[in-house]
């Protein structure tokens, strides 16, 4: 039987449990919320989809009951406020690091096996906390961000191109902020053409533009952070974990020496299966690769710096 915790029922989190469940990524889904009757009331919710979408997964929701997050395969922590239109990624850190601090310390007492996959923002920052705070090899804790920037960076290429999003191939590593982020011209493709042989060099520019401020536009245009696309990417990347699919995926990764980095999460690709991740790609980057890698791994390190630990 496998179990997967979501901490956090707000929009992403109960997305990522919806997706989840729907997918049948696993046999059970907990949702834990500090907010009475939250978790409870949108697990309800989703099985009375069950018989509609033929769904099998048992979804479950509690209030402040870590104990029925017992013995969890994969740990999902979404806690956290929100950004609101105009504040940055960074700005979340000073509140957001102690409650992620608090929730990997009570998952960890009841799941001490678990895999913990960071979706809180400042994202590599609080997947960097997790590691300080858990003392877990680096392997078992994996930062979303770069999975759903990868995401993003697909959509605004299959726009570009007036192309079906399933045979666009595009990934993002770096930061996972709107000034960090590196989404991989090089590397794009359409059913293996490379795009930058298919698009011009300024629309191409402006596809990575795009994709660098895909979560501030969408939060500009919604009030708050968006939740569809990184509930699912969420769940992606829980899904390769759980089924062993030895998946590759840009995650936010600790770094030990890997492209020229130690001490640092921050987004690369990543193969992910059972017991979390099992291989970190490097890639050969070229001379502008480099140095923007360098400066998103430095904007990042700032930001580790405004850790209260």
């Amino acid at each position: 039987m496998s179990k997967v915790t979501v901490v956090g029922a707000g929009n992403v989190g109960a997305t990522a449990a919806n997706v989840m469940a729907i997918r049948e990524v696993a046999d059970e889904v907990v949702m834990i919320d500090i907010k009475e009757g939250v978790s409870e009331g949108k697990a309800m919710d989703m099985m009375q989809t069950a018989n509609l979408l033929d769904m099998n997964t048992r979804i479950s929701g509690v209030t402040n009951d870590y104990e029925a997050t017992a013995n969890s395969d994969v740990v999902v922590i979404t806690s956290g406020i929100p950004r609101k239109p105009g504040m940055t990624r960074e700005e979340l850190i000073g509140v957001n690091a102690g409650i992620v601090k608090q929730v990997t310390e009570s998952v960890l007492k009841h799941s001490p096996n678990a895999v913990i996959v960071c979706v809180s923002n400042p994202m590599d920052t609080m997947t960097y906390l997790i590691h300080k705070v858990s003392g877990l090899p680096k392997n078992r804790i994996i930062g979303m961000g770069g999975a759903l920037d990868s995401s993003r960076f697909k959509y605004y290429l299959s726009k570009a191109l007036g192309a079906n999003p399933n045979e666009v191939e595009g990934f993002v590593i770096g930061g996972h902020g709107d000034t960090t982020m590196i989404p991989m011209r090089r590397f794009a493709t359409l059913r293996g053409i490379p795009c930058e042989t298919l698009l011009d060099k300024e629309t191409m520019d402006k596809v990575v533009a795009d994709t660098m401020v895909g979560g501030a536009t969408l939060t500009k245009l919604l009030g708050t952070s968006a939740w569809y696309a990184p509930g699912a990417a969420t769940a992606e990347v829980v899904e390769a974990v759980i089924h062993d699919q030895d998946a590759i995926i840009p995650c936010s990764a600790l770094l030990d020496g890997e492209y020229g980095e130690k001490d640092l999460c921050i987004g690369v690709p990543c193969v992910l299966g059972k017991g979390g991740i099992k291989k970190i790609i490097e890639i050969d980057l070229n001379a502008e690769e480099k140095e923007l890698f360098a400066k998103s791994a430095a904007a990042v390190h700032k930001t580790n710096e405004a850790l209260p630990c």
